[in-house]
């Protein structure tokens, strides 16, 4: 209805009481372009801004295309740079993703014969009214609802986990509260509250759930923190540290309470409810940012305490018993880590923070740039063959512009729906183009065979044209979208044929051309489907989680040599520069590659198929322990006995995950977890037990990639995949 109403309030009014055609063009299909073709994310008051936002590259682009008019030559040019920088733009977020399609047709409209560059004024007249009709009519015309903050989302997270953790601190048999906290020292609750009461502490399958409620693609479109601001990776870095802290919390609450004399890890479990409760009600605004200065503090603490109590408080068998409650704090510790990262991308995102102090530097790296140099950096991130985004591009680009070329060079009538047949039925793999492009030629048959009909029976009757056609909008713009390209192609048959029956004498051959067109272009955008990456991301899925695994491979071998010779600055130096930035734009590629991947129509998948997300989850749980382990800082270096126990599981680990890359994986099983880590002394034991558990994690990873569908993955150094 808004559409409808927007469109028909400029179109009626270009037509019969300003006599100008041009206008009446544009006012009707700037309200199309930016309602119905371009799907613009948010609620009505963000879509108005969006195309008020929109316009004056819209009108930039009108502009162009009728100056590149002049000639066939120059505007295929002209459209096969508008088509590849439009389509790649999409990079930048949802909201220039939605606006593209609108944008494109702005060109596309203008840059046909006649050329008429006077005609110019006319038709950014009819674009400004049809836009500001529209952007209107989406503010005061049946606005819909505002749909729920991923901000809003992650404070509920956040929330939940302040009282999970501060839940397992408190279990029954807790010892007192410490003194540190009596005292009001670095353990002190925060003195403004800890968020709302009424959550209590949920189990764990409800902990998983809610992690799984915080990955982008449970999100309504255009809520995901997508763009490539500060702000928006900072939030969005936040959410996935939040989710990875819920599924790490999840663990923790499935094994028993930590013993009544385990004081460490109750205190470090109340720091850690204390700051999730704070960055709750920060993240909503409710409070200022306060960084994680205090649970750094507290981590440091942890880590000088944890092996003070030695092994001889723990029963009857110290060596057992020990070495299982330093896995099981080092569960904790990896907790922490997660908070501490969730708390300082709240202290980005929030309070304006350029840094986190105290965190590897390599984790918010986008904090101290400004917004231009994170918005290169996301182009140029997309700058390679391998990725989807400009594979997208030059697909998009040559269909449009071999598609103006085709229909400049037949001199077809109304070849802007060439065009247009082009840009509403591509799609990222052949077989979903042919199905698109066949159900678009039925659709088209039978909406031609409808429009012949009412050309030839209303003859040259404007009136009747002009009362149906604000119910032929209404229905097609109602059916057209829910019923697929059949409908929508049939239906857009009848809403042009009884708008241009309006600006100049029709007959039933302007459904015969409509046919044309629209077979023309798709047999142009399903040729360029065939050629060009016709598999979508299907294959690129298979490469870049291939390359992902070979290029996170070494990095499992130097965080450990970097974590056992702590004197070693080279070995850090190796560890967190070049392999950590090789798999860190890997990780970028393959997450793009595999969000698309889950919008494109396919089969399901086989039961040999890998688990796409656990090779995410594996790479994300690498770098964590590479920004991580080599910062613990044990007292001195290992034994030689301890760093060849780690150097050879770590070698094992990489290998396996060599030979996982091959998709399909190398018939040689995955290793089993790691034998327990030898005897060392006291005070290095704790920092050789970390080491295990992360090797131990990767493990279960791997063997998650070969067999989907495993048990939740165990806490440690990581947690949960990336969005």
């Amino acid at each position: 209805m808004r559409v409808t109403l927007a469109a028909a309030a400029g179109f009626y009014p270009a037509v019969y009481a300003f006599d100008r055609p041009a206008a009446a063009v544009y006012a009707l299909f700037a309200p199309v372009a930016f309602g119905v073709l371009s799907p613009l994310p948010g609620s009505g008051r963000e879509r108005a801004r969006t195309v008020l936002y929109a316009l004056g590259a819209a009108a930039a682009l009108t502009a162009l295309g009728t100056v590149l008019a002049v000639t066939t030559a120059s505007a295929v040019a002209g459209m096969l740079l508008v088509g590849f920088v439009l389509t790649f733009a999409s990079a930048c977020g949802p909201r220039m993703a939605g606006a593209a399609p609108g944008l494109q047709l702005f060109y596309i409209l203008a840059c046909f014969p006649p050329y008429a560059p006077g005609s110019l004024p006319q038709r950014l007249a009819g674009l400004a009214a049809g836009a500001l009709l529209l952007a209107a009519a989406e503010v005061w015309l049946l606005p819909e609802p505002t749909p729920p903050r991923y901000a809003d989302k992650v404070s509920r997270a956040l929330h939940e986990a302040a009282a999970t953790a501060r839940s397992l601190a408190r279990a029954p048999g807790a010892a007192a509260t410490s003194p540190a906290r009596r005292a009001g020292g670095v353990g002190t609750a925060p003195a403004r509250g800890t968020g709302p009461p009424a959550i209590s502490p949920p189990g764990p399958r409800a902990l998983h759930a809610a992690a799984q409620d915080l990955r982008f693609s449970r999100q309504p479109p255009g809520t995901s923190p997508t763009g490539a601001g500060r702000t928006q990776r900072a939030l969005a870095h936040t959410g996935g540290a939040a989710r990875r802290l819920l599924e790490q919390l999840a663990a923790l609450a499935a094994r028993p309470a930590p013993p009544p004399d385990d004081a460490p890890t109750r205190e470090l479990l109340d720091g850690i409810a204390d700051c999730c409760a704070e960055a709750a009600e920060a993240v909503r605004g409710d409070r200022p940012a306060r960084g994680a200065g205090r649970l750094l503090e507290m981590t440091g603490v942890f880590l000088e305490a944890r092996g003070e109590d030695g092994p001889g408080a723990t029963g009857t068998d110290p060596s057992a018993a020990w070495h299982a409650r330093l896995r099981a704090r080092s569960a904790v510790l990896s907790t922490a880590l997660s908070a501490l990262t969730a708390v300082a991308a709240v202290a980005v995102a929030r309070g304006g923070a350029r840094g986190a102090p105290g965190l590897p530097p390599a984790q918010f790296w986008y904090a101290g740039l400004s917004g231009p140099r994170l918005w290169a950096v996301r182009l140029s991130g997309n700058l390679t063959v391998r990725s989807v985004v400009l594979q997208n591009a030059v697909r998009t680009a040559l269909g449009l512009a071999v598609a103006r070329l085709v229909a400049g060079s037949l001199d077809l009538a109304h070849g802007f729906w060439v065009l247009l047949a082009v840009l509403t039925l591509g799609r990222t793999t052949a077989v979903a183009t042919w199905s698109a492009v066949r159900a678009a030629a039925l659709g088209t048959l039978a909406g031609a065979v409808a429009a012949g009909l009412l050309l030839t029976e209303a003859g040259g009757s404007t009136d009747v044209y002009a009362a149906l056609l604000v119910p032929v909008m209404a229905l097609a713009f109602t059916v057209g979208p829910l019923g697929g390209p059949a409908w929508a192609q049939g239906m857009f048959t009848l809403v042009v044929s009884t708008a241009f029956a309006q600006l100049a004498p029709v007959t039933w051959r302007l459904a015969e051309v409509r046919v044309v067109d629209v077979l023309t272009g798709s047999a142009v955008g399903l040729l360029c489907g065939l050629l060009a990456w016709p598999a979508g991301a299907r294959a690129e899925l298979r490469r870049g989680m291939a390359a992902l695994l070979r290029a996170t491979a070494p990095l499992v071998g130097l965080t450990v040599a970097a974590a056992c010779a702590p004197s070693d600055a080279r070995l850090r130096h190796r560890a967190a520069d070049e392999a950590v930035r090789l798999t860190r734009h890997r990780l970028r590629i393959a997450e793009a590659v595999y969000a698309q991947y889950r919008t494109e129509p396919s089969a399901a998948p086989a039961p040999g198929d890998p688990d796409w997300l656990a090779v995410l989850n594996c790479a994300t749980r690498v770098l964590v322990g590479a920004h991580w382990l080599p910062q613990e800082r044990a007292p001195g270096e290992m034994p030689p006995v301890a760093r060849r126990w780690a150097a050879d599981t770590a070698d094992r680990v990489a290998a396996s995950m060599s030979r996982t890359a091959a998709f399909p994986a190398h018939p040689a099983a995955p290793p089993g977890p790691p034998s327990p880590a030898p005897p060392v002394p006291p005070g290095l034991l704790p920092y050789l037990v970390d080491v295990e558990v992360w090797l131990d994690d990767l493990t279960a990873d791997l063997r998650t990639i070969r067999h989907p569908a495993p048990p939740p993955a165990p806490a440690g150094h990581g947690g949960a995949p990336p969005p």
